[in-house]
């Protein structure tokens, strides 16, 4: 045998390494290709995309329960009586009787001015009236007797009349020097302290009427159809939070606003000393109710422009459903189309959902009876639990 033949194949030591050579590139192709292969999953180098990820959502049952139509606004509480108490002569002030917060009764003194001239004139015109009444008196006998002429003595009356008018007058301007109050209600505000000079015509007090309080609330036309004289109007105040009052619609002014294109109507709320005028008030007016609506949180309610739509939950998929709105009553909102009692609606992580979206439940409204025991404790068709907003 040839020494520089291989014992195994026959072959010279140079054809062999020549036939090893190939034989180790192809297991090495082979070997990262497998590697390669398991790295990027078993649909090969190319790979295709990921499936999209659940959306961590939170959902509530349209259900059937109760609801109130109703107009809400806000407006700030006026007096329904207020007045300026203004002096109608001038003079000194003597006195001073109401301080600012002192309730006060219509035709109180408030203030005494001096009117010592005022009595001196006062006195005068009365004496010139009696005067007058003895020479009318005389001249009557006269004209009885034919010794004075009709003319004489119908001036003698006129002239009576005048200086009785004059003396009227006077004692008018002597009361004047107490200043009463025109209204009952509380002292709001005092421009006078004893000693000051008052001028005619100046204000010195104001007085508001706070037995009775109005708010005047701008209704657009569309609503203020269903609104009457004499409907109940529940207020509160931001000045005293967690409590409520009661009133009523006082007046509707028949003529809208062109500007606004809204109605004034005026509500008024009888005051226990508890409410203020200037309070700034937040009303709400029941006017109609639907014992079984179908009903959805507000949360549900996209935000984007368009028509109202909701997204539901079939399938473990978000599905983004238009719908007809009825009522709206504070947390709550009317379906009159578009769902069904029972169907699941998305009321928090709406941003971000699309059509189609994978979804997971979230929350307590995640839980699923598993038993009857737990389906059991099912809350009833007609109660519907909000969500909390969390997850928004």
């Amino acid at each position: 045998m040839n020494r520089s033949t291989d014992l195994l194949t026959g072959r010279p030591p140079q054809a062999r390494t020549r036939l090893l050579v190939p034989l180790l590139l192809c297991g090495a192709l082979a070997l990262g290709a497998c590697k390669k292969g398991g790295a990027e999953g078993p649909q090969g180098p190319e790979g295709a995309a990921k499936a999209p990820e659940a959306v961590p959502v939170e959902v509530a049952a349209v259900a059937r329960r109760p609801i109130a139509a109703s107009y809400t606004g806000s407006a700030p509480l006026e007096a329904r009586g207020e007045s300026q108490v203004v002096a109608k002569t001038s003079g000194v002030a003597l006195a001073v009787y109401a301080e600012e917060g002192q309730f006060v009764e219509a035709g109180q003194v408030l203030v005494k001015l001096d009117s010592a001239r005022a009595q001196l004139a006062a006195a005068q015109s009365a004496a010139q009236v009696r005067k007058l009444e003895a020479n009318y008196a005389r001249a009557r006998q006269l004209a009885g007797q034919q010794l004075i002429s009709a003319n004489d003595l119908d001036q003698l009356r006129f002239d009576l009349e005048n200086a009785r008018a004059a003396n009227r007058l006077s004692n008018l301007e002597v009361s004047y020097a107490n200043v009463r109050a025109p209204i009952s209600g509380v002292v709001a505000q005092r421009s006078i302290k004893p000693g000051n000079f008052v001028q005619i015509n100046t204000p010195i007090f104001r007085i508001v009427d706070t037995g009775r309080l109005e708010a005047t609330l701008n209704v657009p036309e569309r609503e203020v159809a269903s609104l009457k004289p004499g409907m109940e109007v529940q207020l509160q105040v931001d000045a005293l939070p967690g409590r409520s009052f009661e009133g009523t619609i006082d007046r509707i002014a028949p003529v809208v606003d062109a500007g606004s294109g809204t109605f004034r109507v005026i509500t008024a709320f009888e005051n226990g000393g508890v409410l203020q005028p200037g309070m700034f008030g937040r009303f709400r007016i029941e006017h109609d109710q639907r014992t079984d609506a179908l009903v959805m949180p507000r949360t549900a309610l996209l935000e984007d422009e368009g028509e109202a739509a909701v997204y539901t939950v079939r399938e473990d998929k978000a599905v983004r459903v238009p719908v007809t709105l009825g009522y709206m009553d504070g947390q709550w909102v009317e379906v009159t189309k578009g769902l069904k009692a029972g169907e699941r609606v998305v009321t928090a992580g709406k941003v971000a959902l699309r059509e189609g979206s994978p979804v997971q439940v979230v929350g307590g409204a995640a839980a699923k009876p598993a038993d009857k025991q737990v389906a059991d404790n099912r809350p009833a068709a007609g109660a519907v639990t909000p969500t909390s907003n969390s997850a928004r």
